[in-house]
């Protein structure tokens, strides 16, 4: 079973930029599709990007599209998630979770969620 641990969170005006990090232990992450996902309080879980074992295949949210990135670096078991031009609708907290299987994106079964990084996008 993996472990996930996020960090890079933060407060930041809109406009700035973050970088997620959602490493892995106890498995290769790249065994696994990668996802990025937002909660807020009241609100269910966003899909907000996925990346497959090698980093072929990506996708995105519609509300991201063109201002988020993500992509992974399997030598240090690690996936990113490259914030830029954030507005106050992106504040949340950002988990990641792997699924197996073959990709399909954003409806992949994912699991083995990280326990969260706050990022708050002040107006």
């Amino acid at each position: 079973q993996v472990q996930l641990v996020e960090s890079g969170g933060g407060l930041v005006q809109a406009g700035g930029s973050l970088r997620l990090s959602c490493a892995g232990s106890g498995r290769t992450l790249s065994a696994f599709i990668t996802g990025w996902f937002r909660q807020v309080p009241g609100k269910e879980r966003e899909f907000v990007a996925a990346i497959s074992r090698v980093g072929i295949r990506t996708e995105y949210a519609d509300s991201v599209k063109g201002r988020f990135t993500i992509s992974r670096d399997n030598a240090k078991n690690t996936v990113y998630l490259q914030l830029n031009t954030l507005k106050p609708e992106d504040t949340g907290v950002y988990s990641c979770a792997v699924a197996n299987g073959v990709w399909v994106g954003k409806s992949s079964n994912f699991g083995s969620w990280g326990q969260g990084t706050q990022v708050t996008v002040s107006p």
